[in-house]
């Protein structure tokens, strides 16, 4: 007589919920772990670098001995706020003023400190210019989509010159897994799709290379489960 057909599937042995739990405790520990050596190596290369351009009598390590990491931060944060409150003065305008006048004489020193400036303000300063939503592009070719960043809609002499039936819109296209670098491109607004997710979803969707999705407000994509209720 055969035995009786047992529908659950077998517990799994001590060393598979080993493995799970090991598995489970790398990607808890991972991006930590991750995240807290990459501040304490960048702090590490900000002290080495500015430390020593600190007078030894103003350098804390001098009186108690100790290697404190953190302290060349403090320092750079000290003289980027007095350079800026120096700057936004009538003396320091005309200073930095002044500097520059020298600085574009120089013929390569001109391009890199023009480009950098440039990059700084739009960073920094001008918010304005900041990536305003995530949209879905036809690129490289149609059939085929991508996400992007819309910066702006397209102004000056590429505007003009563009042969196209409406306005233009200024699109950064990232790569994966470095979104900061990319390609900044130009489409016609119809060929423009606006993405309700956010700008750091779309980031994440491009970063993880499609394998971390988020949940956008859309019925045809499943959401989670809701928690059942306790008995």
């Amino acid at each position: 007589m055969s035995e009786p057909f047992d529908p659950k599937p077998p517990k799994p042995g001590l060393f598979s919920a080993f493995r799970t739990s090991f598995l489970t405790g790398i990607v808890v520990i991972a991006p930590v772990g991750l995240t807290i050596w990459l501040i304490w190596t960048v702090i590490g290369w900000i002290d080495a670098f500015v430390l020593p351009l600190v007078p030894s009598r103003f350098n804390p390590e001098e009186y108690i001995g100790i290697n404190l990491r953190g302290i060349g931060v403090i320092f750079l944060l000290l003289f980027t706020v007095f350079v800026g409150w120096v700057a936004k003065g009538l003396i320091g305008r005309s200073l930095i003023r002044w500097g520059e006048s020298v600085v574009l004489r120089m013929p390569i020193v001109r391009s890199v400190y023009s480009g950098v400036k440039q990059i700084a303000e739009t960073v920094f300063v001008q918010s304005e210019r900041s990536f305003e939503k995530a949209c879905l592009i036809e690129y490289p070719r149609k059939g085929i989509w991508a996400i992007g960043f819309i910066s702006t809609d397209t102004k000056g002499e590429v505007s003009r010159k563009a042969v196209t039936s409406g306005g233009l819109v200024s699109v950064f296209v990232p790569t994966t897994p470095n979104p900061t670098s990319g390609f900044l491109l130009f489409f016609p607004e119809e060929d423009v799709i606006e993405l309700e997710m956010s700008l750091e979803d779309a980031a994440k969707l491009v970063i993880s290379a499609g394998l971390v999705y988020p949940n956008p407000k859309d019925p045809s994509q499943p959401l989670a489960e809701p928690a059942r209720a306790a008995e």
